[in-house]
C-alpha cells in the first residue's frame, strides 16, 4: 500500500439482494479484529432491521430503485474522513463497481458480483434465479418473498434442504423487485443503462472480482465476461475463483480464506482515489 494511505483503512461492506447487513457479520467481525473500522449500511428500506423484522413487514422495500441504493452508499462514503476499501456481495458487487466508477474507494472487491451494463453473459442458472421476480412485471414495485425452496437453489446449493431452511430463517428477506428489473434491463444499454460503468476508466481504483465455482446466481462466466470488458482499459482488475463455493461466499464454511484473500489483495493494491486527492 502507498505510504500516503493509512495502514488500516476503513472498509465499507455492501450486501446484496435478499440479504441484510447481517449477511456480512462474519467478515465484519474478522476485519474489525484486525483493527479496521467496518461500516455495513443497509439498503434503503432495510436499515438496521433483522431479517425476521424485514420479512414481517417488507413494505419499505417496495419501489426502491437501484440508484437510490447506490446514492445512499455514495453519501455514506463521501461523508467519511478517509476513503475506504469497498466490498460488495452479489448486487452489492455491481454497486461496488458503480461507486468505483464515480471515483470513490481506494480499492474494490466484488464478491460473486453481478454484471454491470454491457456484460451480456446470462447463464441459465442466473435466469432461473430471477424467474420468480421477472415472470411478473406487474409486480415491479413490490417486494416478493424468497421461498425456502428458491433459497436452497440460489444460496444453499451446498447444503441439505433442512440446513438450507435454517439458513433461510437466519438471513433471507424479500426481494427489492425494482432493483432486479432495472439491473436486467440495463444489460444491453452499455453506455446508458442504470448500471453502466466506464470499463476503460484510467483512474478507477483497483478492482478484484471473486467467483464461486458452483455459484448459481452469478457463476464464474459472469465475472469472466466482466473481466474481458475491463481488460480493455488500463486500470487494474483481476479475478480469482474459489472451488466448491456457492453464492453464499461470505458465510459458507471456509469463508475465512476468502475474506483474508480479499482484504490482503485490497491492501496490496490500494491507491488514493481521485476524490481523495
Amino acid at each position: 500500500m502507498p505510504a500516503s494511505l493509512p495502514a488500516k483503512p476503513p472498509i465499507v461492506l455492501i450486501h446484496g439482494l435478499w440479504m441484510t447487513p447481517s449477511s456480512w457479520d462474519t467478515w465484519a467481525e474478522r476485519f474489525r479484529g484486525l483493527g479496521h473500522e467496518v461500516i455495513v449500511p443497509g439498503w434503503p428500506g432495510i436499515g438496521e432491521r433483522t431479517p425476521a423484522q424485514v420479512r414481517e413487514d417488507p413494505s419499505a422495500l417496495e419501489g426502491i430503485s437501484l440508484l437510490q441504493i447506490v446514492d445512499s452508499y455514495d453519501e455514506v462514503i463521501r461523508a467519511m474522513p478517509e476513503q475506504p476499501v469497498i466490498m460488495g456481495h452479489s448486487f452489492g458487487g455491481i454497486f461496488t463497481q458503480m461507486l468505483l466508477d464515480r471515483g470513490l474507494g481506494i480499492a474494490g472487491v466484488g464478491v460473486a458480483p453481478g454484471q454491470p451494463a454491457g456484460v451480456l453473459t446470462l447463464p441459465w442458472s442466473t435466469l432461473r434465479t430471477g424467474l420468480p421476480i421477472l415472470s411478473n412485471p406487474l409486480r415491479i414495485n413490490k417486494a416478493n418473498p424468497l421461498s425456502k425452496r428458491h433459497f436452497h437453489y440460489t444460496f444453499g446449493n451446498d447444503l441439505t434442504r433442512a440446513d438450507s431452511d435454517r439458513e433461510w430463517a437466519v438471513s433471507a428477506v424479500n426481494s427489492v423487485n425494482r432493483v432486479f428489473f432495472e439491473g436486467v434491463l440495463s444489460l444491453p444499454r452499455r453506455k446508458t443503462g442504470t448500471t453502466a460503468v466506464d470499463f476503460t476508466k484510467p483512474d478507477r481504483a483497483p478492482l478484484l472480482l471473486i467467483s464461486g465455482e458452483i455459484d448459481h446466481v452469478a457463476p464464474p462466466a459472469i465475472q469472466k465476461a466482466a473481466l474481458r470488458e475491463y481488460s480493455k482499459g488500463p486500470a487494474l482488475v483481476e479475478r480469482v475463483e474459489f472451488p466448491g463455493r456457492t453464492h453464499r461466499l461470505v458465510s459458507q464454511d471456509g469463508w475465512q480464506e476468502i475474506a483474508d484473500y480479499a482484504l490482503d489483495w485490497a491492501l496490496r493494491h490500494a491507491t488514493a482515489s481521485p476524490r481523495a486527492r
